[in-house]
Order: structure tokens, then C-alpha cells, then sequence
């Protein structure tokens, strides 16, 4: 799909071509109005306001920017600048044309946003409302399903579907089906029939089955939003006089063997299919107060190493389809970090430490639903502790060198690992359950006793011991079995294990969350790949040439 060129996801306001970001007051609006000719790569045109990866890297942005450089915003009017259409959805021949990869790298992206939409209202204090001014379809109706209120002009024409089944012969890609039976709570029989609807419903019927919370006459469509807008953003404890915090460009180099960044570095070997990726800790101490903390904005660690985690992993993801290992390393000091989580701790009364630990819960949570495998080297000058122990325990698999590498520098202090604070209640999975709760899931006894031990510095007998870490292999094994754990991992079906990874790191509760990105990310493997749809003579392909499908009947 995108051939040489590879997708960035950096982007600000000022290159959106798809976007408009407005604020007033404690009110902010942002207009979809598509360029049509705005596709990421070429072959499609953007009608009606349908949407492709370059329409959700700008939406995602400004999702983010409203959290740290808008903290006055209480309420997020979500609209459409296009005359009776909301949004199309996703844009059908991008989809038709695209391989299966990007197919759900696409989805999986654009569900992480619409799960950042949902955080930013329960935990930010932005809630976001969803102003439906014209027809919402496929993507663009779960669009507004992320949004806490839905609000749809009641003109006779426009309604809210989900008509991927009966158009296309897949299903909603990203949380629609969930959201309108979990969220919105729609009974199962009329979720059944609106699913099977392709022109969805409108108007009062909508609102007494809780597809929207309101329909409003044209007449007075402007003022009912403004007035509901108003009322959602004086619910609001965020504060009324925050000075946001610029987040600035990335520093980023980026070649054919490796991606860097101020605090990121990732190494990228081809010849193995692994990125070997190392996050440094801090340089210097914790900044002395909060009024520091707001003048070093984006510059503060843990914000700018969140950044460029995120982007990297977006990147990886993306661009580098086989570089199915990921080898992740920390280097520095462990009390560093420790005390850098402290302090967010410390203020987390503050909006802005605040927003930084939710910006790093999703970001790990990223990781969490990469389909790649994990592994983690903790070693001699490595500062897996707190935050970045989260790194350790999101792995599949986690080697805690015992002793030091005699030959190399045996004066090294060994390598150890710290539990912190932000490891034992603010940084969940999407489970709901802390990385640790959901490593001993079960097994209280040690869960307790790995929290019994926060701030001790554990070497590799005490770490495994605790079961935090898989294996503590001496220096004379190192070498061997990361290097057998590594190619076995380059020799295995990577399908296969994208299957089992995803299984193994959410066990425990289900939540809205595990069902978008359990359930569907195996539907959006399977729905993808029939021929039904994707085929030669699949609804996809058949879509807007005037032919029928044809469906293979069997049900399995």
C-alpha cells in the first residue's frame, strides 16, 4: 500500500488538511471537512467526508494537543464543515485497494484514538460531544459513539448506521458493534436489526433505542449545541485558568538501520527481523516545582520519552511490517526514574502531571496491542525500575542477567529491577488490572509479595525469585539464550504467534477495551480475509459497479 514511502505521524495544526481545531472559552470545535484529494497514498478520493489513516494521524493529534495545550477546554463539539453529512466512514475504495496489513493497522489505530476520545472525557475532564449536523455512517457513526453525548439534527434525512455488513460484507472496524451494545446499552435485537440496515435510523426512533441521546430540529440546531456544550463543559473540575504547554516538533532522525530520537533510540536489523530498542532514563533530577515542571513543558523526561515511545511503536508498527522482534533495553539510573515518577505522584493534583501519567497508560497500552514479540534484556546499566519497568513486564518474555559479564566490565554493578509506585495502581491495562496484577493473576500471595518490595533494588535471584522476571541466566548462558530466543522467535509463523501473544497478556476481566481489541482485532483478521468480502467477487471489490456479490453460503 504505501509502496517506498513511508507514513509519519507527526503532523500540528498548522499542516492539517482535514481538520479545523477552534477554541472558545472552555468550549473547543473540531470540524471535519475532508479534502477529497487529500488521500494518504493515491487511487481514492475522500467524498463525503470519509476518512483514511492521514484523516486519524491529524484527529489523533488533536486529540492530544487539546489535553496538553488547550487545559481550559471542558467540553469537545465534534462537527462536520460539510452540508448534511457527518462522516461517510472509512473510505471504501482506500479499504478495497489496501493489502490486509494495512487494512488492520489502520483499524487498530483509529480504535487507540477513539479509546484516547473516550479517556480524555472519564479521566481529563474534556468530555466530547458528538454533533451530528448530517448523516453518520460505518466509521463516522462510531466516531461519535467514542463521545460521551450524541446529539443528531432531526431534518428527515439524516440517521446513524452501521451498514458494513450489508453493503460490504464485513463488519464495524473499529468498537461500533461493541460500544452500541456495551456503552450505549441498545437492546440485542434492535442492535441486530440496525446492524442489518444499511440506511440506519433518524430521528425520534434513534433516540428512544439510544443510538443518539437527542435529535434537534434544524431551527434550532446551533443553539441546543452550543447551550449542551456549555452545560457538559461546566461539569468540569479541570482548570479555568491553566496555561497549556506547547508540544513541540519531535527530534527524530530516521535511516534505513535506525530511528532515534532525544531519549529513543531503536536499531533496526533486517537481516533477524528484530528492532533492538533502548529507552534512556534521565539525565538530570526531578524539576524542584511545579512552576518548573510547566516551563520545562515537553521537555520534561517522562513526557518526552512517552512522545517518542509512542511515535516509535506507530512507526515500527506501520512501516517496518517485518521486524516481528522487538528486543527492548533501558540504560541509566533506577533511583532517576523513581524519583521522576514521584514527582508526578507527588503533584498528581496538578492537570499537567496529571495528563502525563494518563498519556503514559495509553502508550503502554499501545504497546500492549502490538502484534509483535516482546522481549525484554535487562542488564548491567540498564534502569528497568517504576515507569520503565512497565516496559519489562508488558514483554512476553523478560532475561534479568545474574551477576555481571566478567570479561566485559567486571566492576559493573549487577543489574537489578525496582517495583514504583506508578507500578501498583496508575498505569492499567486495558483489562483494568495493573501489569503486576495481571502477572499473578490468581496467585495473591505473590502479588503481594512483589509489592511488598517497591523501591528495593532486586537482583536477578530476588527478581525471579518474585517471579518478575522469566529467566536469570549467568554471563557464560547470556549470549546463548537470547540469541536461541530471538531466532526461534524470527523462525516461528508470525500469524500464529500474533494469535498467541495477544491471547496471553489479557487474561483476567473483559472490558470495553479487551472486547475492541480482543474480539475484533481476530475479526478484522478473519472478516478482512474472506472472500466474501475481500475476494475477486466479494462486497468490497463488487461495491459501487453496479454487480451483486457472491457469497459463499456455508456458516462454520
Amino acid at each position: 500500500m504505501t509502496g517506498e514511502a513511508r507514513v509519519d505521524f507527526r503532523t500540528h495544526p498548522g499542516q492539517y488538511r482535514h481538520w479545523r481545531l477552534g477554541c472558545d472559552g472552555p468550549v473547543a470545535t473540531l470540524t471535519m471537512d475532508v479534502d477529497e484529494q487529500g488521500g494518504i497514498v493515491p487511487g481514492y478520493e475522500l467524498k463525503l467526508n470519509s476518512y483514511d489513516l492521514g484523516v486519524d494521524i491529524e484527529l489523533y493529534d488533536a486529540v492530544q494537543r487539546l489535553r496538553f495545550e488547550h487545559p481550559g477546554v471542558r467540553a469537545v463539539v465534534v462537527t462536520s464543515g460539510k452540508e448534511k453529512i457527518f462522516c461517510a466512514g472509512a473510505n471504501i475504495r482506500m479499504l478495497a485497494a489496501s493489502p490486509h496489513p494495512w487494512k488492520v493497522n489502520f483499524c487498530k489505530f483509529t480504535n487507540e484514538t477513539r479509546n484516547g476520545i473516550e479517556d480524555a472525557s472519564a479521566y481529563s475532564g474534556q468530555t466530547w460531544l458528538a454533533a451530528l449536523n448530517g448523516t453518520a455512517s460505518g466509521g463516522g457513526y462510531e466516531l461519535a459513539l467514542a463521545c460521551e453525548h450524541i446529539m443528531l439534527i432531526d431534518d428527515r434525512s439524516s440517521a446513524v448506521s452501521l451498514p458494513e455488513l450489508p453493503l460490504l460484507g464485513v463488519l464495524p472496524g473499529t468498537g461500533g458493534l461493541t460500544r452500541v451494545v456495551d456503552k450505549r446499552h441498545v437492546r440485542r435485537d434492535r442492535a441486530d436489526y440496525f446492524s442489518t440496515k444499511s440506511e440506519g435510523l433518524s430521528g425520534k426512533k434513534a433516540v428512544a433505542w439510544r443510538l443518539v441521546d437527542e435529535a434537534v430540529p434544524r431551527a434550532q440546531w446551533n443553539e441546543v449545541v452550543r447551550e449542551r456544550a456549555e452545560e457538559l463543559a461546566g461539569r468540569s473540575g479541570r482548570p479555568a485558568d491553566a496555561t497549556g504547554i506547547e508540544l513541540t516538533p519531535l527530534a527524530k532522525t530516521r535511516t534505513d538501520e535506525e530511528i532515534s530520537y532525544g531519549h529513543v533510540t531503536a536499531r533496526l536489523d533486517r537481516a533477524r527481523g528484530v528492532a533492538e530498542i533502548t529507552v534512556t532514563g534521565p539525565e538530570a533530577e526531578p524539576p524542584a516545582s511545579l512552576d518548573a515542571l510547566h516551563a520545562q513543558g515537553a521537555g520534561f523526561w517522562t513526557l518526552a520519552v512517552t512522545r517518542e515511545l509512542d511515535d516509535l511503536i506507530l512507526d515500527l508498527r506501520t512501516n517496518e511490517l517485518e521486524l516481528g522482534t522487538w528486543v527492548l533495553r533501558t540504560h541509566g539510573d533506577p533511583a532517576s526514574v523513581l524519583a521522576y515518577d514521584q514527582f508526578l505522584l507527588d503533584h498528581h493534583d496538578d492537570w499537567l502531571a496529571g495528563e502525563i501519567v494518563l498519556y503514559l497508560k495509553r502508550t503502554l497500552k499501545r504497546l500492549d496491542v502490538t502484534s509483535r514479540s516482546l522481549l525484554a534484556l535487562i542488564e548491567p546499566g540498564s534502569c528497568f525500575a517504576g515507569s520503565l519497568l512497565e516496559l519489562a513486564l508488558a514483554a512476553d518474555r523478560s532475561y534479568q542477567l545474574s551477576g555481571v559479564f566478567e570479561e566485559i566490565d567486571p566492576e559493573a554493578a549487577p543489574a537489578t529491577v525496582a517495583v514504583g509506585p506508578l507500578n501498583l495502581g496508575p498505569l492499567p491495562m486495558s483489562n483494568g488490572l495493573t501489569r503486576l496484577q495481571t502477572r499473578f493473576l490468581g496467585d495473591p500471595d505473590a502479588l503481594a509479595a512483589a509489592e511488598k518490595r517497591s523501591g528495593d533494588a532486586l537482583a536477578a535471584e530476588d527478581a525471579d525469585a518474585l517471579g518478575l522476571v522469566t529467566f536469570a541466566p549467568d554471563d557464560i548462558d547470556w549470549d546463548e539464550e537470547v540469541r536461541i530466543a530471538i531466532e526461534e522467535r524470527a523462525s516461528f509463523s508470525p500469524d500464529a504467534l500474533t494469535g498467541l501473544e495477544a491471547n496471553y497478556r489479557f487474561p483476567g476481566p473483559e472490558t470495553l477495551e479487551t472486547k475492541i481489541f480482543g474480539r475484533l482485532t481476530a475479526w478484522q483478521n478473519w472478516i478482512f480475509y474472506r472472500p466474501n468480502a475481500s475476494g475477486p467477487d466479494g462486497a468490497l471489490r463488487k461495491y459501487g459497479t453496479g454487480q451483486r456479490a457472491d457469497f459463499d453460503r456455508k456458516r462454520v
